[in-house]
């Protein structure tokens, strides 16, 4: 498949599983960059479900295949027992290819997870799309419910179990690499999903689920009020065992009110968030907790084709990231675009 990368050059902050491997993973950090290097990111195809075009995303269910991994041989696997699961003959596969790939290129495997039903998907299906961005979204609630930095419903806390349950099975049965770094979103659906989908899982005592808080792992900014987070004392509070990154604002200095991001704008900073933990995380396997925007953002910029999660779903991706020692890129962002709203309460949709 050809990869379409985005170039963009950001300021970075200078902020394996072992199970398997037959000896410590190699360290999956790159250097810090100097004025003339920059990041560039491929995903490698051929290993997940996910990365190939005939796979259809609303009738893919990642439980029910391995969370997408694919039966394959591996030009590694005559290193391993042929006894292994496919999920360790993976992992052996990636410690090569970060064994052997030099101080400039690295390899990780990022396994994204949107968060569960929020209260504002149910809202946008109950009002319609069109009511909801030019009027509901507007609001923090219709007096019922609330959707305002939206917490997950039962249906959502119910799609995050089902992710913790399968996590479960996979540690049991394929010995999967679990994740080493926890990430999530600042906003209170992915604060609740990630601690439902992580919480008591059999996890190496090396690598506990004490997830990081990015402040650029958030939605797309809106201007809607679902996409506004908590406090910085908030999320403290709540999330004692979370840790908040340096430099978190108290209070949300990004979200613009009638206001909404571009999709560029988004994917700039999509860039500087991987770049940051790229060039500061030694890990290889990455949990990232996020919205549908945003990791729709981060597959454009890691070159993986289109792929659209239903809420609570999973998508693992291999990825290289290589330095180019070269002129950086000129970075392009736009200007935010006002959100066209409506002055009077809009009809709701008609049953068909």
């Amino acid at each position: 498949m050809q990869i379409t990368k985005i170039l963009v050059a950001s300021a970075l902050a200078a902020t394996c599983s072992g199970t398997a491997a037959p000896l410590p993973t190699p360290a999956a950090i790159l250097p810090r960059l100097s004025s003339n290097e920059w990041i560039n990111y491929t995903t490698l195809t051929g290993f997940f479900a996910q990365d190939d075009p005939a796979t259809n995303p609303s009738t893919f269910d990642y439980t029910t295949t391995n969370f997408g991994l694919l039966n394959i041989t591996y030009p590694t696997d005559d290193e391993v027992d042929p006894t292994w699961t496919q999920w360790q003959k993976f992992e052996h596969h990636v410690w090569r290819l970060n064994r052997g790939s030099g101080r400039f290129v690295q390899y990780k495997v990022l396994y994204m997870g949107r968060h569960g039903e929020g209260y504002h998907n149910v809202a946008e299906s109950y009002y319609g799309t069109p009511a909801w961005n030019c009027y509901w979204s507007e609001k923090d609630g219709n007096g019922t419910i609330t959707w305002a930095d939206a917490k997950i419903t039962p249906n959502g806390v119910a799609q995050a179990q089902k992710a913790n349950a399968f996590w479960a099975s996979r540690i049991a049965l394929q010995k999967i690499p679990v994740p080493e770094t926890y990430y999530t979103s600042p906003l209170t659906r992915c604060l609740q999903t990630s601690n439902i989908t992580f919480y008591g899982l059999d996890l190496p005592s090396r690598q506990p689920f004490i997830p990081t808080v990015k402040e650029l792992f958030r939605e797309g900014i809106s201007g809607h009020t679902c996409d506004r987070r908590g406090t910085r004392t908030y999320i403290q509070d709540a999330y004692p065992g979370y840790k908040i990154e340096a430099g978190f604002s108290e209070d949300d200095l990004l979200w613009k009110p009638l206001m909404g991001e571009v999709p560029t704008d988004e994917d700039v900073r999509s860039k500087r968030v991987l770049d940051d933990v790229f060039a500061g995380d030694d890990s290889t396997y990455i949990s990232i907790t996020s919205h549908s925007g945003e990791i729709a953002s981060i597959l454009r910029v890691l070159g993986h084709q289109p792929f659209s999660l239903s809420t609570g779903a999973v998508i693992p991706v291999l990825v290289k990231a290589e330095i180019i020692q070269r002129d950086v890129p000129a970075t392009t962002t736009l200007p935010w675009t006002a959100l066209s709203t409506c002055s009077t309460v809009p009809p709701l949709p008609t049953a068909t």
